[in-house]
C-alpha cells in the first residue's frame, strides 16, 4: 500500500468522522444564531496573528471579515465572528467535520485534505521552500543528504521534504516559532515550510540577521484557501464570491483592494511579493470561474 493511501486512512481514523450527516447547514446555523465560528491560528504572520496592540490581524482575518459582510448581506442580519484557536491541520479538519467550527482559512490545499472538507477558491499562492542562513548552499535535493532540517510536526513541509530527500534528517518541532528559534541557534541547517509564512517569520523575528529562501522554484506549489464542511454548497458559494470580489477589485486597480492585499503580501507589505505576480495569480483564479462585474466593490 502506498504512502498517500496510508496517510488518507490514518487521517480518516484520526478524524472520527461522524456516521450521520448534520441536519443543519452552516448557512442555516449562522442565520439562526448570528454567529460565524472560525478556526484560526493566532501566530501565523502574515495570515492571522496577534499584533503589538493585542489585536488579531492578517490577510486571512481580512478575508474572514469580507465573508462576514457577504453573509450579512445575504441573510439580512448582523453576524458576529467567533474565533477558536486551531493552529494545525490535525486540529482544524476534525473541528470542521464535527461541525465545531464553520470555516478555517490560510490553509494549504492538498487532494488528501479535499477528501474530508471542501476548499474555496484560492486567495494566495505559496509553496514549500527552505529558509537558510545567508550564504547557505542548501536547496537541491542532493544538498539535503544528511542535513538537519527543521519542520513543523505533521506538516505539509515535513511530508514534502521527506519525499524530496528521504536521507535528510528531519527535526520535527512544535511550531513555526520553534523552527525559527532552532535555526537562529544553529540547531538545524535550515527549516522547511510555507514560503510566505517563512517570510513572515523573518519580518517579525529576524532582526538584523539575513536569511535566504531556497530553492528559487518551490519543491511544491499550492493555493491558499478556506476550508468549509462538505455538503455546504450555498455557504461555499458565498465564501467564493466574497473572495472573488476582492481578487477582481485588486486586478482592476481598486485602491482599497490594493491596500488590503499589499499590506500583507504585496509591495511594501510584511512579505513583499511583486504586485505583477499577485495580479497574474488572481487573474488565473478568476478565469477558472467567472469575472465579477466591474460595479462590484
Amino acid at each position: 500500500m502506498n504512502k498517500p493511501v496510508i496517510g488518507l486512512m490514518s487521517l480518516a481514523l484520526a478524524l472520527g468522522l461522524p456516521a450521520v450527516a448534520q441536519a443543519e447547514t452552516v448557512v442555516e446555523k449562522v442565520a439562526r444564531t448570528g454567529v460565524l465560528t472560525v478556526g484560526t491560528s493566532f501566530d501565523t504572520v502574515p495570515y492571522s496573528y496577534i499584533d503589538a496592540n493585542g489585536n488579531l490581524v492578517g490577510y486571512s482575518v481580512d478575508i474572514v471579515n469580507r465573508i462576514k459582510t457577504q453573509l450579512e448581506a445575504e441573510l439580512g442580519r448582523e453576524i458576529t465572528v467567533q474565533r477558536r484557536e486551531a493552529s494545525s491541520l490535525s486540529d482544524r479538519i476534525p473541528l470542521l467535520t464535527n461541525r465545531e467550527i464553520d470555516i478555517s482559512c490560510d490553509t494549504q490545499f492538498t487532494w488528501e485534505r479535499d477528501r474530508f472538507v471542501d476548499f474555496s477558491i484560492s486567495y494566495g499562492l505559496s509553496g514549500i521552500r527552505l529558509l537558510t542562513p545567508e550564504g547557505s548552499t542548501l536547496g537541491t535535493p542532493e544538498s539535503l543528504v544528511g542535513q538537519r532540517i527543521g519542520v513543523t510536526q505533521d506538516s505539509l513541509g515535513q511530508q514534502v521534504i521527506g519525499l524530496v530527500q528521504p536521507r535528510a534528517v528531519l527535526v520535527p518541532l512544535a511550531s513555526a516559532d520553534a523552527m525559527f528559534t532552532a535555526l537562529q541557534r544553529g540547531e538545524v541547517a535550515a527549516i522547511a515550510g510555507d514560503s510566505v509564512v517563512l517570510g513572515g517569520l523573518v519580518a517579525q523575528k529576524g532582526g538584523t540577521e539575513v536569511f535566504e529562501l531556497a530553492p528559487t522554484v518551490p519543491y511544491q506549489r499550492y493555493g491558499i484557501a478556506c476550508m468549509v464542511p462538505q455538503d455546504n454548497s450555498t455557504f461555499l458559494n458565498m465564501v467564493d464570491y466574497a473572495i472573488a470580489t476582492l481578487l477582481q477589485s485588486y486586478v482592476s486597480g481598486n485602491q482599497q483592494a490594493l491596500t488590503t492585499v499589499n499590506q500583507w503580501i504585496g509591495p511594501g507589505g510584511i512579505v513583499p511579493l511583486p504586485q505583477e505576480l499577485i495580479t497574474e495569480f488572481f487573474e488565473m483564479v478568476l478565469i477558472q470561474r467567472a469575472q465579477v462585474p466591474p460595479s462590484t466593490p
